[in-house]
């Protein structure tokens, strides 16, 4: 049986942004979560915006020229004061509308994209923070239901044959090519969605971080629906 209590400490609420980037990780406390239940039709923007290739990038000026209705404008309003909020903060936010996200074939036995349950690495100190406007929300996973993949030992095993190199290089190899970020699902886990505009802050993976990073993905796109995504 899987500890739902363990899972539930992972997540701390809170009311405003002051709070979400003020609260201290800490202990198994690696997701602080802004709920929110936000006002206006953003799946206007997402048909709106001019889409070029599988995910685009929308500026704030180009929100700001779209023709929209009355419930379109309030759904702009909130992501221009989600953009400036995180900007004012000092992160560098990017609003994507996402038809799918590329998928790693490279290695069939360990595919390295986004839809597979991984962790963020940074040099430096840092946090994740992304919220879902629209389509299907990002989903993470408790630590304690997921193992690193590369502790698994037929798919380690599968890794050194496709390295083929000197020992004392294994790991620095498995780091290079990021495979040591993923992250296996137990068979009883229970993912969490982060729901639809919720601004979320996800432990990242740097040195002298004081709580595991929090595992998560993306979700698999509807057919024929796109996502809105703000992500920093």
């Amino acid at each position: 049986m899987i500890d739902l209590s363990h899972a539930e400490n992972q997540i701390h609420y809170v009311t405003n942004f002051q709070d979400l980037i003020a609260t201290p990780l800490s202990g198994v406390m690696n997701a602080i979560c802004w709920s929110r239940n936000l006002a206006g039709d953003f799946s206007e923007i997402v048909n709106k915006v001019a889409l070029s290739g599988n995910i685009t990038a929308v500026e704030p000026e180009e929100l700001g020229e779209l023709q929209l209705s009355e419930q379109g404008q309030l759904a702009r309003e909130i992501l221009l004061q989600d953009w400036k909020l995180l900007e004012d903060f000092g992160a560098s936010p990017v609003l994507n509308v996402i038809r799918y996200y590329d998928q790693d074939d490279t290695y069939p036995f360990f595919p390295t994209d986004v839809y597979s349950f991984h962790v963020d690495r940074a040099p430096i100190p840092v946090d994740t923070f992304l919220c879902t406007y629209y389509g299907e929300s990002s989903e993470i996973l408790p630590n304690a239901q997921g193992k690193k993949k590369v502790l698994i030992p037929e798919i380690r095993e599968e890794l050194k044959k496709l390295y083929q190199g000197p020992e004392e290089g294994f790991e620095t190899f498995l780091s290079e090519h990021c495979f040591d970020l993923h992250y296996q699902a137990e068979p009883d886990a229970r993912p969490i969605s982060l729901g639809l505009g919720n601004l979320w802050r996800l432990a990242v993976d740097h040195p002298g971080s004081q709580v595991p990073p929090c595992l998560h993905r993306a979700p698999r796109e509807k057919s024929g629906q796109s996502r809105l995504l703000m992500i920093c």
